[in-house]
This record gives structure tokens, C-alpha cells and sequence, in this order.
């Protein structure tokens, strides 16, 4: 276990007292598919080593009674709406996860307390805890208002990824052990429910995701999700899915399930090889688009879509992933330094931006559709607007 290292957060900025469930939050709609130019995006400092892992986390604001005003909301993003906060948490190999206002890109606090590369930092849908997965070997889970660590996971090898239920009681982690485990929040002491990926070969976890609150998606290095029905009780009953990338995909990189406001339909974005792909899970899983990108997700990278439907995000290594085979522009050997926006009908790319000095490494769309925010191997986040 390590030892707990207070989050630095005013007081004064974070109100205790924090509603349970996020309200919807209405995306705005993408411009007409056409490029919006140059742009310059707010830079994020703080890190030091190369990101891995971001992620949005919108929640209500409870409000005392008697002081109805918006006097203390001076560090949550208030742009979806009134009452509502947004932040940023970051994953990084410096070890040191951080919490910033999704809006400004200021720094609120950093979890201390990781012995090694932190792969994967996400608050659960109410923001009061925040869970993080290492390269130590272990997962911490943190008061996410006072920064204190509340309890600490020892695993065997290396965790790549976790993920909240929904309803916030259960926490699922992998990685290169290849189990799927099921903490109970609510009963830390208590053995973890475990979900072996394969029994032929050891297939690594790279992202799992909780489509509701009994099945968890479960990302391999051999290009499958598997879906786990972790409250079946038979053994034989447990894997109630499949879906499959491409045989030639290579490893799954990136994973994203977002629900569509506008439709309702609930779409699997899967960034793996040099491709996207969407599914359709409100349809049984049934495959949207598949699109060829000019960039590939063998070591980083990965996708995003607009919660507006229309548009995606995406960057990665670049294709080739050397000069002798074409990756002959710019930047280090098999380096790609921009993010792209693509068509999510068409595949058409509408937008490429510079920036960063080293490969996107992570990114993802605000909830409210408006900005995007980008993680570097340079060690730096950047906040872009969707529309320019």
C-alpha cells in the first residue's frame, strides 16, 4: 500500500457535496464538413513523460438552499449548462494523474502516491472517486474531493486499464495479466470476481468498459472484445459476446462507447491497426464503418467520436512507421505530431492540426461536443475547439 498524499485542492473551488448522477448533456452540432483553418489550442502543462489516458467526467452541482448563486463555481467548466461541472483527468507515465477544469485547463490537483507509470486515471459518474491503474502493479482508488487514497489493489503483472460502473459500486481493471477483475467498492476486502480472456494463450487487456452495470467490454491484444456477464454465475455463461477487428488489425489501442443523445443509439469507436471502426451496440453489435486512417494505433493513438454523430477525431504513429517504408515528414521516425477530424459517414477527412511535438497518444471529444482535449508524448495536454 502506499502512502496517501493529499490531493491540493481549494476548498473554496470544490464544493464537498456532489450529485450522484450526471445530467444529459445536449452536444452541439458539428459545422458543415469543411476545414475551419488553423487554429491555436489551449496548452496544458504539468506532466513530464509522455500521456496515456484522458477522460471528460460531467456532473450536477448540488447547491446550498440558501446561497442559490453561482459565487463558488469557479472552477468547474460551466459551459453545458447551469449547475453542471466538467472535468479532465489524466493518465501519465510521470506517475502522477491530475485533475483539471475541463473548460480552462487549470490545474485543480495531482494523485501522489504511484511507484510506477500510471496507464489509465478515471472518475466514476459522480466524480467523488477516482480510480487509477499502474505499471507498479496495482490500482488505487482516491477520494476525488480530498485527494486521499482510500484503497489499494495489488495485482500481478502490469494494469493497462480500468473502468466505473455505473452505478458507481464496482470497479473493473486489466492488463497484461489477462483477467478481467471485479472489485466491490462497497466491500474492499472482499476477493475480486477474475474473467481469464483466453485459456489457449495470455491475451493482454488494453481497455475495458462497462456498457451497464453487469457487462463489461474487455479489449485484447489479439484484436477481439470480449463481453463479460460479471453477474453469471456460470462459468460457461459468462463470455456472452465477441466482436472482431480485423485479423490483421494487430492489437486493440483505444475503445469508446458513447450513447448518441440525438438517435439513442449507443456506438463501440475501436481504434486498432490503421483503422477505425464503429459499432452499432444498440443493434447487437452490428459494424457501422470501418475506415483506413493515414495514421496507424500500433503503440499509440486512438479515436474519438463527436457526441453529435458526425464527426470523428483521431491520431496516432504514422503509417509506414519508418523513413525506408515513406514516414518521410517532419517529426521522429514514425512520428505523426497532428490530430485529425474525419466524416464519421464518410470516412473524408475535414480537418488536420499541428501542435504537438511529439504523437497524440490520447483524446477525446467533450461530453457538451464543443472542445476536444489531446495528450502528447510530449507531456503536454491540449484543449482544441470543435468549431474554430
Amino acid at each position: 500500500y502506499f502512502e496517501e498524499a493529499p490531493l491540493r485542492i481549494p476548498q473554496s473551488k470544490i464544493s464537498p457535496t456532489m450529485a450522484a448522477v450526471a445530467p444529459a448533456v445536449t452536444p452541439s452540432e458539428p459545422p458543415p464538413s469543411s476545414a475551419t483553418g488553423r487554429q491555436i489550442p489551449i496548452v496544458c502543462p504539468g506532466h513530464t513523460r509522455p500521456l496515456a489516458e484522458l477522460q471528460f467526467c460531467t456532473i450536477r452541482e448540488d447547491r446550498d438552499q440558501n446561497n442559490n448563486d453561482d459565487t463558488n463555481n469557479t472552477t468547474g467548466d460551466t459551459s453545458s449548462g447551469s449547475g453542471t461541472r466538467t472535468f479532465l483527468v489524466s493518465a501519465c507515465h510521470d506517475k502522477m494523474p491530475m485533475l483539471r477544469d475541463a473548460s480552462t485547463g487549470d490545474w485543480i490537483g495531482t494523485f501522489s502516491g504511484h511507484k510506477g507509470a500510471v496507464w489509465s486515471c478515471r472518475l466514476d459518474p459522480a466524480a467523488l472517486l477516482a480510480g487509477t491503474a499502474s505499471g507498479d502493479f496495482s490500482v488505487q482508488v482516491w477520494d476525488a474531493i480530498t485527494g486521499n487514497s482510500l484503497y489499494s489493489f495489488p495485482h500481478k503483472h502490469v494494469v493497462k486499464t480500468l473502468d466505473w460502473s455505473q452505478d458507481s459500486r464496482r470497479l473493473a481493471t486489466g492488463g497484461h495479466e489477462g483477467i478481467l477483475r471485479v472489485f466491490d467498492i462497497t466491500q474492499p476486502e472482499k476477493e475480486p470476481l477474475m474473467f481469464v480472456q483466453s485459456t489457449k494463450e495470455k491475451v493482454s487487456i488494453s481497455k475495458c468498459n462497462w456498457i451497464d452495470n453487469s457487462t463489461v467490454l474487455a479489449a485484447g491484444e489479439d484484436g477481439t472484445i470480449r463481453f463479460w456477464n460479471v453477474d453469471e454465475t456460470d462459468p460457461s455463461k459468462q463470455l456472452a459476446q465477441t466482436l472482431s477487428v480485423g485479423g490483421d488489425a494487430g492489437g486493440i489501442r483505444d475503445m469508446e462507447i458513447l450513447t448518441l443523445p440525438s438517435s439513442g443509439r449507443t456506438i463501440l469507436t475501436v481504434a486498432a491497426g490503421q483503422n477505425v471502426t464503429f459499432f452499432d451496440l444498440s443493434a447487437g453489435g452490428k459494424m457501422i464503418h470501418s475506415y483506413k486512417m493515414p495514421i496507424h494505433f500500433g503503440q499509440e493513438g486512438g479515436a474519438s467520436l463527436h457526441p453529435g454523430g458526425k464527426k470523428f477525431i483521431a491520431g496516432g504513429g504514422r503509417r509506414g512507421g519508418s523513413m525506408a517504408l515513406g514516414a518521410v515528414e517532419g517529426g521522429e521516425l514514425g512520428s505523426d505530431l497532428k490530430v485529425y477530424v474525419f466524416d464519421f459517414e464518410t470516412g473524408k477527412e475535414l480537418e488536420c492540426h499541428k501542435g504537438h511535438h511529439g504523437p497524440v497518444r490520447c483524446l477525446r471529444y467533450h461530453p457538451d461536443g464543443r472542445s476536444y482535449a489531446t495528450g502528447s508524448e510530449d507531456g503536454t495536454i491540449r484543449l482544441w475547439k470543435t468549431d474554430p
